[in-house]
């Protein structure tokens, strides 16, 4: 794979208070890789992504993502934040906007994109995840899954070109998992640069270019996904591996 390094992370290290949480990460992501991380609770690797787009002070070490070292105290973390979607746990829509309002919101208030072009970006966007027909809708009127299916088409808004996702099935019923997994193949499928936490193992095996195991702080082993499920190198791995699968 010759394309260009879209994330350069070198001995991130990252602390609250005496509780060392990722202790010396090194990682490179290229241009269209999908880039899996699985691991047990409480291994660092939703700190790891929340240090990609600053949203966690890095304690040490440095994170240059698209061209911007977020660890210089002098970049514009905004201008980072446009080229990097993200999609969390939790959806985080609020709850007064419509659906396409929700989508909108960021093109117009940071790209002074103007309302009838953001529009029929947020509907376009909306077809994309299956849910153009809800654009009028109040967030409460949504299942789960659609919930997180317009988060996705938020973050989608700003035309990333690095999409991040925190657990993005974690918070949802079962039957909903599959409809936003979905989505996040099609993106996968679509070129884009995307960075996930998760612990749907099957997916990971499914989507992934590379697949990196954590566990206390620390990356433990990586590779292609037939490699590191069919035959992980590391006792942590394998103990894991054993648990999940």
């Amino acid at each position: 794979m010759n394309s260009q390094v879209k994330i350069q992370v070198t001995d991130l290290h990252k602390s609250f208070g005496s509780n060392n949480v990722l202790q010396g990460i090194d990682l490179e992501i290229r241009e269209g890789e999908v880039l899996c991380v699985i691991g047990p609770s409480g291994s660092g690797k939703s700190t790891l992504l929340r240090c990609l787009n600053k949203l966690e002070d890095i304690t040490s070490g440095t994170v240059v993502v698209d061209g911007f070292d977020v660890t210089d105290p002098k970049v514009d973390i905004n201008e980072v934040r446009r080229h990097v979607g993200m999609v969390f746990q939790h959806f985080n829509l609020f709850p007064h906007m419509s659906v396409a309002e929700n989508i909108m919101l960021a093109p117009v208030e940071l790209k002074k994109m103007n309302r009838t072009e953001a529009r029929a970006k947020a509907l376009e966007l909306l077809e994309r995840v299956g849910l153009k027909e809800k654009a009028d809708a109040r967030p409460a009127s949504l299942s789960g899954g659609q919930k997180q299916r317009v988060a996705i088409a938020r973050a989608l808004a700003m035309s990333p070109g690095i999409m991040l996702f925190d657990e993005a099935t974690s918070a949802l019923d079962p039957e909903m998992v599959g409809e936003v997994l979905q989505v996040i193949k099609e993106l996968a499928d679509s070129g884009m640069t995307m960075v996930l936490v998760t612990h749907e193992m099957g997916f990971a095996r499914e989507v992934a270019d590379r697949v990196v195991f954590m566990a206390d702080g620390v990356v433990c082993e990586q590779g292609k996904p037939e490699d590191l499920f069919g035959n992980p190198q590391q006792a942590r791995t394998q103990d894991f591996l054993s648990k999940v699968l």
